[in-house]
């Protein structure tokens, strides 16, 4: 009796007219009609069939079929295998390679001449549906960003949407962007904002304490002054998303949105951000920092990270604990060691006990 396993899969949430056990259950009375033995069940919920990237139980399949663990694959249909034609035919492929048969229980697919023109004619049935279905899906997406509604994803800091699905403020949570802007006008640096924030108890979108990453997001953000913008980031044909580079396809609606911060506020943020940046660049010359890896804080257990900075002309390198510099004093007060000093003391130890 040959060994059988069944592959089942859904795209969705909003996408359950051919549910997992609905497919396992024909997949089984299929197994049952040519007599194989089902060993196993892969299922992957709510992953699309654009690509086996996410497919933790697909991927687990492949895998297994390569240890002489079964001797056929069954899917209910071509589309719950694959909607990407290089995937399908390299996944087949790997298969065949190990010696694994692959069949379908609603579709009957031979290996005649006959049979593999129409494998061949439902796989690219497949994949044109699943690219027909991106299209239609960026349109609805684009006619929302042209009326200035949210797009999906979580709304920024500062935000909520409503029932008509448009931003509003949340007057709580502005109050954390107020103070981020006017304290960065006013010249402090990030450590000093952060231990602000975090003293006055405000959390960021995930519920975390602010850190130097979050700050730059929400200075960079043109929501807050009223700009709404989608589809900013650009993507290069692979799907690589490219921060770099403003697609051409962007959409900016001045005005759309209730604006938190005025818009000379956020024009002078982003004009000061721009020259800090290439300040910053004109210090960028490379330094060898010895324990990087390998030096850890005495207080929280993070890892000391090599800095660089210029006061007064002078240059200054050390080692500062990754909490402390992410987060502020807030998450460690330990303070700043001098680079040289501390390696050589490393040094020094070494020559000693070698």
């Amino acid at each position: 009796m040959e060994r059988a396993v069944i592959y089942a899969r859904y795209s969705s949430d909003h996408q359950r007219e051919e549910s997992i056990d609905a497919q396992v259950r024909a997949c089984r009375e299929y197994c049952q009609r040519k007599g194989y033995l089902v060993t196993k069940i892969y299922a992957d919920e709510a992953k699309s069939g654009k690509s086996i990237a996410k497919r933790e139980q697909y991927k687990k399949m492949l895998s297994d079929s390569q240890k002489d663990l079964f001797d056929v694959v069954v899917f209910h249909k071509i589309d719950r295998n694959s909607r990407n034609e290089l995937d399908y035919y390299l996944t087949k492929n790997q298969l065949i390679s190990s010696g694994i048969k692959y069949e379908y229980a609603a579709q009957n697919i031979d290996t005649s001449p006959a049979g593999q023109m129409v494998e061949g004619i439902l796989v690219a049935v497949a994949a044109n549906y699943s690219r027909n279905l991106a299209e239609e899906t960026k349109k609805g997406l684009k006619e929302n960003a042209l009326k200035a509604l949210f797009n999906g994803g979580r709304p920024p800091l500062g935000f909520e949407i409503n029932q008509e699905n448009k931003y509003v403020i949340n007057d709580y949570e502005a109050g954390a962007i107020r103070i981020i802007f006017d304290l960065y006008l006013k010249g402090k640096g990030y450590h000093y904002i952060i231990s602000q924030l975090n003293s006055l108890g405000y959390k960021t979108r995930e519920g975390r304490k602010f850190g130097k990453n979050s700050l730059y997001d929400i200075l960079r953000n043109p929501k807050y002054c009223g700009t709404y913008t989608f589809n900013k980031v650009n993507k290069d044909p692979s799907g690589k998303r490219n921060s770099h580079k403003i697609s051409e396809n962007t959409i900016i609606v001045e005005d759309a949105i209730p604006a938190i911060i005025s818009k000379e506020n956020f024009r002078k943020v982003q004009e000061k951000m721009s020259r800090n940046k290439h300040r910053t660049a004109a210090y960028r010359s490379k330094e060898t920092y010895l324990l990087t890896g390998k030096a850890f804080c005495g207080i929280c257990g993070a890892a000391m990270t090599g800095h660089r900075a210029s006061a007064r002309g002078k240059k200054y390198v050390y080692y500062t604990c990754a909490a402390r510099d992410r987060l502020g004093t807030s998450a460690c007060e330990n303070k700043v060691v001098p680079r040289d000093e501390l390696e050589q003391v490393v040094l020094d130890t070494l020559k000693e006990e070698l």
